[in-house]
């Protein structure tokens, strides 16, 4: 297969070392210090202290890798638009793209899903549709990631604890491509399974992380302390039941109490968050993939979410104020 990785971050990378594990050949669109890293080194994989350098063919120039078979997007939710923008020689008639990024994707309300907003396009994460216009649902698997990595250096990934991947057509159809695209992992030593409601998992995980993420950017602090918090806390966990009643009503009703996601919290100890890694590196934060779409799918909905918007308002006003979420 012709395989191509765009975003080769730390979950990018993680991946694409299980795909070259599985015996493929892996293409890798990159640029700056991380082109130059692969180019001269390749892929580095760290688990404890076990390092794997693996060859890739690393370009800046889409073009120059031409149509894959597979190609997957492993970016964070502000790049996106930019990756869309230059992705159309990497696509071909039958590419499969593969989505591994946190939050509510473009595709969300696409294979039929979301009931009477089904095939609606949400203005938070894809404003203009220029999103679905250059990656098709159709080419579309989903993906959740649950395992935990960083990067030591460019080009050098390190594996902490978690090794899921769940994938899912947007449809839910168990489709040869999908069954194909999660055997091929295995045989990378991800723990890749596929899921009849794609959707249900990324809402999940969001139920999660929609909170603790832009709480540890407003206030600095790792998870262990945001949960020791009674009053955070309580915050929380009435955001999390606004989200669990749009769930119901799109389709991926949460089973789960506020109180028994964060029993899953506490175990992640003084953990510090993507968004506050973000923070503290000055990089764009992913708060519309995160809290603007939920909002968004409660106005939808006809869902109040006062304590959603209050989150978003805090959030937004810190994140402009660095520089780091567009407004100011």
């Amino acid at each position: 297969m012709k395989i191509c990785i765009y975003g080769a971050g730390a979950i990018g990378g993680w991946i694409g070392a299980a795909l070259v594990r599985a015996g493929e050949q892996l293409h890798v669109v990159a640029r700056g210090a991380t082109l130059a890293a692969l180019r001269a080194d390749g892929l580095t994989l760290v688990q404890g202290e076990v390092r794997t350098s693996m060859p890739v063919r690393a370009e800046e120039d889409p073009a120059a890798l031409g149509v894959q078979d597979l190609v997957v997007i492993a970016v964070k939710a502000p790049a996106l638009a930019s990756v869309a923008a230059r992705i159309a020689p990497l696509i071909g008639p039958d590419t499969v793209v593969l989505t591994a990024m946190n939050g509510v994707p473009w595709w969300f309300l696409e294979g039929g899903f979301g009931g009477p907003l089904a095939g609606q396009r949400l203005a938070a994460v894809d404003p203009d549709g220029q999103i679905a216009a250059a990656i098709p649902a159709r080419h579309v698997i989903g993906g959740v990631v649950h395992a935990s990595c960083s990067l030591d250096a460019p080009g050098v990934v390190r594996h902490h604890f978690g090794n899921g991947l769940i994938i899912g057509e947007p449809s839910g159809q168990a489709t040869p491509r999908v069954q194909a695209l999660a055997e091929r992992l295995v045989r990378g030593g991800i723990q890749a399974t596929v899921s009849p409601q794609i959707q249900k998992d990324v809402w999940y995980k969001l139920w999660g992380n929609m909170t603790v993420n832009p709480i540890s950017a407003l206030t600095g602090t790792t998870t262990d302390l945001i949960m020791q918090d009674d009053l955070v806390l309580g915050f929380i966990s009435r955001v999390m039941l606004e989200a669990k009643e749009i769930g119901a009503r799109i389709g991926v009703p949460i089973a789960d109490s506020p109180e028994d996601r964060h029993v899953v919290t506490r175990k992640l100890g003084a953990f510090k968050t993507s968004m506050l890694q973000d923070v503290q590196a000055s990089r764009p934060v992913e708060l519309d993939a995160l809290v603007t779409v939920v909002r968004e799918l409660g106005q939808l909905t006809q869902t109040p979410t006062p304590f959603t918007d209050a989150l978003l308002g805090l959030a937004r006003l810190r994140t402009r104020q660095l520089g780091l979420y567009p407004g100011l």
